[in-house]
């Protein structure tokens, strides 16, 4: 696993540790999904359960490959060497890309505008300053938008345990929540 990937998992798990406990559970995932839900206010309910959907699914999916002595929490020594494995979590991190994306486009025109990405970005944990620099390296457009399918791969790229030097790599910093 590269460096930069590594630095992603660290930051991932503090991320899907919501409540800070040091543990991930069943409740952070329902915590961040308030969380999202409500930054999302404007989404229609398909898009609303799609996320729900795909946050319900992170969990099961970690809690069915990570969870080695199943005791119901994941802790950082079984999230680490596992979580970026494509073969466990592709369809999962693909599902949670497109839910996410789709997300935040609730008027169903392709395109995200910076404020909404900002307020979803935010909702999930991450530094307002290092979410803005995600953005710009999406390259927005000249009405500062990025579509869909931009965000959904640079989720799907993030998972990614070979890759560095990508727009997500501008995330990893101190968690915000």
């Amino acid at each position: 696993m590269r460096t930069e990937a590594a630095e992603r998992v660290e930051l991932v798990f503090s991320l899907f540790d919501a409540n800070g406990n040091g543990v991930i559970d069943s409740d952070d995932f329902d915590l961040m999904t308030d969380r999202v839900l409500e930054a999302a206010t404007a989404s229609d309910d398909g898009a609303r359960a799609a996320v729900r959907a795909a946050f319900r699914r992170w969990w099961t999916t970690l809690a069915t490959e990570l969870d080695g002595d199943g005791d119901g929490v994941i802790t950082v020594d079984e999230f680490r060497p596992f979580v970026l494995d494509p073969a466990r979590f592709g369809p999962t991190i693909t599902e949670f890309a497109e839910a996410l994306a789709a997300l935040g486009d609730p008027d169903g025109d392709g395109l995200i505008e910076r404020p909404l990405f900002v307020s979803l970005m935010t909702a999930i944990g991450f530094e307002e300053a290092n979410i803005h620099a995600l953005f710009d390296a999406f390259g927005p457009d000249a009405e500062d938008r990025i579509t869909v399918a931009t965000w959904a791969a640079g989720i799907e790229e993030y998972y990614a345990p070979d890759r560095a030097g990508i727009p997500g790599d501008r995330l990893v910093g101190t968690r915000a929540v």
